[in-house]
């Protein structure tokens, strides 16, 4: 006999109040998400298409250019996603990847901060790699980088894709 059943048969008045905790215990749990890692957002709540003092130009790598309005903050990231461009971003804009990396302009590039250490350890995986690579994740929209462009290199090294490799049973 179980436990459960042994416990419960022997005192109904428990077993009651035992059902009734554990109905409330399950009720909590259902309305309540099973993730405890924060949900990560793009964008600016609010914020549309269009809005925004700053433009950002955006250089596909078939040249096509994208100009888009951005929000102090707005990162490259956020943007693109904003505007459906096809920048990759495996992490999710948690600096654990280099899909996102983009190509600035020298004087555009002069005016950010350096690059983290950890910016800088995910850059050096990117296909393409230039001495003004970024990640779009890490650059932030502010009145000095108005009218930035960024260009989009021509593929992305996504290591969870191209590294894999198929497992054979």
């Amino acid at each position: 006999m179980s436990l459960l059943r042994l416990f419960t048969s022997k005192a109904p008045a428990v077993s009651s109040a035992l059902r009734s905790n554990i109905t409330q215990q399950y009720k909590s749990l259902v309305r309540r998400s099973f993730s405890t890692a924060p949900a990560l957002w793009h964008g600016k709540p609010g914020v549309a298409k269009g809005d925004g003092p700053y433009t950002v130009n955006f250089v596909m790598p078939d040249g096509e250019e994208i100009s888009v309005k951005a929000v102090e903050g707005d990162t490259m990231l956020d943007l693109a996603q904003r505007y459906d461009i096809d920048l990759e971003c495996a992490c999710e804009g948690s600096l654990a990847c280099s899909t996102c990396h983009v190509i600035l302009e020298p004087e555009y590039y002069d005016k950010m901060e350096e690059p983290s250490d950890e910016e800088n350890d995910m850059l050096d995986l990117a296909f393409g790699l230039t001495e003004t690579s970024r990640l779009g994740c890490q650059i932030e929209m502010n009145d000095e980088l108005d009218g930035l462009t960024v260009r989009l290199p021509s593929a992305t090294r996504n290591m969870r894709v191209d590294g894999s490799k198929p497992v054979h049973h």
